[in-house]
């Protein structure tokens, strides 16, 4: 689903013209659905097929909600009915559960905005003086081939496990833009936009007790949000407390529930235990588990090029995966799957949390500190210096250009407790593109740019959170191209706001395993299931895929390879790697991104292709 916003403007009409000539010199039919301003003029054009959408008309003003939403079309016409400014919409967005936009038109004016996540986000430029928006960077770009990338900010997507926020959501194609979190796109009536502020995070207030009921509440309507009119959900059931928690919330919601899990490789994982506990007091459900021997591995079909050019993708490892299981639900009856994915992001602990608890609770957080030294055995000189640090964010984008070479470091070292984990580069990196890279964060740090929070806990929870929901955005946009919507209530804005609403000192303490979910799944999860106090790890199936996958990886890191084209890896660094990899699960993380950035420069060369009339 990809739809362009125009602003209520007689400039707007001829953008719209241009739009619509460059979409369709793309290989698409422009435009399949549409809606009008109350003028006539063209105000939401693209394809939205399959999509929920909610609208209602006023006059001459008008909202529509595009994805689930817990709105009728009468509620949102007696909203729309009493705005007469589209920044009146405030209390509207603030009660909604789901996971949407929201365009309106009021009184001459539009707003356009997403989600919290990113798992919703809003994209704009300028178009013949006016301010354009879309769902999707690349429809702003206009024909690919004249579209002008951002090698520095792509050297930075070399990083690992992830860029660090801002990096993370600058679009790479030049002259794109992006609503900054918390804001929506203000288009007035002359045609220019503005970034208008309307959410910030609430302060961790609520004892455990109450927060959790909050969360409990927001994921049950969350849920029950996608639930209604469908006859069958499908949901992953893991093992894990995310996923088991929304199967059994869909199973009291939804007449028929379907489940999906994967053989895993390692033999004794955890995970296909508590999976198959869970399923048991769920009997009433489909539960599917994908055999390894007829689901793609890790790494598959790398080589070949995707039509989503936005940029590279996260989760580049499991797009086959995806794949392969949007098309198992979608034979199951399913057309809607949910994710447990955006749980650990929202309820896993951070030590970073000890950082603000220093500040805020003083002597009251030293419980919480000999509990975290005695699970970790920090050693305490080096345990206080981190703690006492308090350099602003920008200064630590500044310091963090000096260690992106670094080894990377390993499980047990003393604690960090800075605005984010140790970025690296790869070592197979060229000087080029550490330099590029050096300067990016330079440049940005001395800018002296605003975290998405003042305190670095909570900074690292919101760019999680937005880094899971952006790249489920995507994983959504994969998987509609096989007839399921993929859905994840964990990064809903209601669901982040409950959790982070509940104070850090009762959800920070390393021995009792996200209390927050369990606490609010008291009464929902059978005891037995609610108990699992672990994570699993797949480095066995790291491992596997990549022996597995081999040949087509060397293939994908050859002497064509981009990224060695433009300067920023040496292939021979990467092939080096493949053909022995180090024994450190950790050392194999920067692959990932640079397999994600590898084949993103592909795809976008075939899109290029098939834009100038050319082979897929």
């Amino acid at each position: 689903m990809d739809f362009f916003v125009l602003p209520d403007t007689p400039g707007a009409t001829a953008v719209f013209g241009e739009l619509a000539r460059t979409q369709d010199g793309a290989g698409r039919t422009p435009f399949p659905n549409a809606l009008p301003h109350g003028s006539g003029r063209p105000w939401i054009v693209g394809d939205w097929a399959g999509e929920t959408v909610v609208e209602a008309v006023a006059g001459n003003d008008r909202v529509a909600l595009f994805g689930p939403a817990s709105v009728t079309a009468e509620q949102l016409r007696e909203t729309v009915g009493r705005a007469r400014s589209v920044r009146d919409l405030d209390g509207l967005c603030a009660r909604l559960s789901g996971s949407f936009h929201l365009v309106a038109s009021i009184a001459g004016e539009v707003r356009v905005q997403g989600t919290v996540s990113a798992a919703r986000r809003v994209f704009h430029t300028r178009c013949a003086g006016v301010t354009v928006a879309a769902t999707a960077p690349t429809p702003l770009v206009g024909d690919l081939g004249d579209a002008d990338l951002d090698e520095e900010l792509l050297a930075c997507r070399l990083l690992a496990p992830w860029p660090p926020w801002p990096f993370s959501e600058r679009p790479l194609w030049r002259g794109v833009e992006t609503v900054p979190v918390g804001c929506f796109l203000e288009l007035d009536r002359s045609g220019r936009g503005r970034h208008v502020r309307w959410w910030r995070p609430p302060e961790p207030h609520l004892p455990l007790e109450e927060g959790a009921a909050g969360v409990r509440e927001a994921l049950r309507e969350a849920v029950a949000v996608r639930a209604r009119g469908a006859a069958t959900l499908s949901a992953d059931l893991s093992g894990g407390m995310d996923s088991t928690s929304l199967c059994f919330l869909a199973a009291g919601a939804v007449d028929r529930l379907v489940t999906t899990r994967w053989e895993a490789v390692n033999p004794t994982d955890e995970d296909q235990v508590w999976a198959g506990l869970a399923a048991e007091h769920l009997p009433d459900a489909r539960h599917l588990v994908l055999p390894r021997e007829t689901a793609p591995s890790w790494f598959a079909d790398l080589t070949q090029p995707d039509p989503d050019v936005e940029g590279p993708f996260a989760w580049i490892r499991t797009r086959s995966r995806l794949t392969h299981m949007a098309r198992q639900v979608a034979a199951a009856g399913s057309a809607d799957h949910l994710t447990g994915h955006g749980g650990d992001e929202l309820f896993m602990s951070s030590p970073l949390d000890l950082h603000t608890l220093a500040r805020t609770r003083h002597v009251g957080a030293i419980r919480h500190l000999r509990a975290h030294r005695a699970m970790y055995r920090w050693r305490l000189v080096p345990t206080v210096r981190g703690l006492l640090e308090n350099g602003s964010f920008g200064s630590w984008l500044v310091s963090s250009a000096d260690t992106l070479t670094d080894p990377v470091r390993e499980v047990g070292g003393p604690p960090s407790f800075s605005w984010g984990i140790g970025y690296r580069l790869p070592p197979w990196a060229t000087p080029d593109a550490v330099a590029a890279v050096r300067r990016l964060l330079r440049r940005t740090g001395a800018a002296g740019p605003e975290p998405l929070a003042p305190r670095r806990g909570r900074h690292a929870t919101l760019q999680d959170v937005r880094l899971c929901g952006d790249t489920l955005r995507r994983v959504d946009r994969l998987t509609s191209r096989s007839g399921v919507r993929w859905h994840a209530p964990f990064v809903d804005d209601r669901v982040v706001e409950a959790a982070l609403a509940v104070r850090i000192e009762d959800t920070t303490m390393p021995d009792r395993y996200k209390p927050a979910l369990t606490t609010a799944m008291r009464g929902v999860l059978p005891d037995a299931v609610r108990g699992r106090a672990t994570k699993a790890e797949y480095s066995a199936e790291a491992y596997d895929s990549l022996r597995r996958r081999r040949a087509e990886l060397l293939e994908l890191c050859g002497a064509d390879m981009r990224l060695a084209r433009l300067g920023l890896v040496d292939a021979a660094r990467v092939r080096s790697v493949l053909e022995a990899p180090p024994p450190s699960s950790l050392a194999l993380t920067p692959l990932i991104s640079t397999f994600a950035c590898e084949t993103w420069l592909r795809s976008v060369e075939a899109a290029r292709s098939v834009a100038a009339g050319g082979p897929l």
